[in-house]
């Protein structure tokens, strides 16, 4: 409640002032109406999402009007159609209703399906909790400054976050071909699954065998999004890549690590960190889905994915809910190991609970000061939103390696 109450209250408020002061345009805000106008003027108009006309429109519903270059105050984000065509196919329920209604329905199915990922998880992980338990996850989870700015923005990384879970149910379960159906569809935004692909891709080749249909399902899936969108827009697929070049430039979108440090250390930072996932899962490719390690493998992956994604969104945070569960689950064993890893943990859960701590308080002094003072502190419970990833991440490949060497260990031992 302190969070959300934070959001209504204080950021909302600051940024309507500021639009004032500065003249900014604001219309719906809604990272959702970019995707659905694109799905709509292609699905019912046959016009080219990609355009600078149907920009134009975005913007004029985005913004409440379209962007003007000669107004240094404008805001750079130009918000065009930057995702593969085949987006639209999941959309298309929706292009004929109005765009308040959608947004409502959206919100809901949002909220609901990042409920169902945190019981989806817990079951992967074989954790059973009791209900107070399992109630306070679910509160801290929709409190969590990614799952609320990814559902006050009608985020599509929460929609993606939800395929990617499913798929690893389905994985779980035994169920590869409708894993790789599921895995299909979650590329519509590729810089968030490209790395748990190329893991799947490994674990697959493991044992062809057992496991091809996970890759054929996945291919013959993909082959039917890229023919389909080909036939709904021929030659999409260079307007998307040029798209992908635009956004870019226009947001200025980095990595969580190039936004801590310089480009360099980032940079290298993010190939250690590349380079120590590999080889956990180049040892832990034999796996069956239903283990411990190929769980644990797959926390890590989702966990460095948000590490060195090419943007840095809170939103995006979503996909650390896997390994956030897991090193909850595992606190006290972590807690008794090494002097390093306690530390790490703590700095983690400090990280964790500073946006809770400083929402409940700043809300609570919104109803007792002037709104001016307040909003002024309005950035402070996100001063540690991107130390979340790198203490997660770090945490995983500690416990991964760990796990991967004792086990490797132990068969050289018997």
């Amino acid at each position: 409640m302190g969070m959300w109450l934070y959001m209504q209250r204080i950021v909302i408020p600051h940024q309507v002032a500021e639009a004032a002061i500065h003249g900014r345009p604001r219309g719906n805000l809604s990272d959702l109406y970019p995707r659905w106008l694109g799905a709509r003027e292609l699905l019912l108009r046959g016009r080219d999402p990609y355009s600078a006309e149907v920009t134009r429109e975005i913007q004029a519903g985005y913004y409440g009007r379209p962007l003007d270059a000669s107004r240094p105050e404008d805001p750079r984000d130009e918000q065009r159609f930057a995702y593969p065509v085949y987006v639209v196919f999941l959309l298309a329920p929706t292009v004929g209703l109005p765009f308040e209604t959608v947004q409502r329905a959206f919100f809901w199915m949002l909220l609901l399906s990042t409920i169902l990922g945190v019981l989806l998880w817990l079951r992967v992980l074989r954790w059973s909790t009791p209900w107070w338990t399992l109630v306070s996850l679910f509160l801290l989870t929709v409190g969590s400054p990614a799952v609320m700015q990814g559902l006050k923005l009608r985020q599509l990384s929460l929609l993606v976050a939800a395929l990617v879970f499913a798929a690893v149910l389905l994985l779980v379960s035994d169920h590869l071909s409708a894993a790789g159906s599921m895995l299909a569809m979650a590329t519509i935004k590729p810089q968030l699954v490209w790395l748990l692909l190329l893991w799947l891709a490994v674990w697959t080749a493991a044992d062809w065998k057992r496991r091809y249909s996970l890759a054929s399902s996945f291919l013959v899936s993909m082959t039917v999004l890229v023919a389909s969108s080909e036939m709904c827009l021929p030659h999409w697929i260079p307007r998307f890549w040029q798209a992908i070049q635009e956004y870019q430039r226009y947001t200025g979108a980095t990595s969580v690590l190039d936004k801590m440090v310089s480009p360099f250390v980032g940079l290298s930072a993010a190939l250690l960190s590349l380079a120590m996932t590999g080889l956990i899962c180049w040892k832990e490719r034999k796996q069956v889905a239903d283990s411990e390690a190929f769980a644990r493998v797959l926390c890590l992956v989702l966990a460095v994915t948000v590490l060195v994604a090419p943007t840095a969104a809170p939103y995006n945070q979503i996909l650390l809910l896997p390994a956030m569960l897991l090193l909850a689950r595992e606190w006290r064993t972590i807690r008794e190991r090494r002097v390093g890893s306690t530390l790490l943990l703590t700095l983690a859960a400090a990280a964790t609970a500073w946006p809770w701590i400083t929402s409940i308080l700043l809300a609570a002094l919104s109803f007792v000061m002037r709104p001016e003072a307040v909003q002024t502190f309005w950035t402070v419970p996100f001063w540690t939103v991107w130390l979340n990833p790198v203490t997660v991440a770090a945490l995983m490949l500690l416990v991964a390696y760990r796990g991967s060497w004792v086990a490797t260990a132990g068969r050289v031992t018997a």
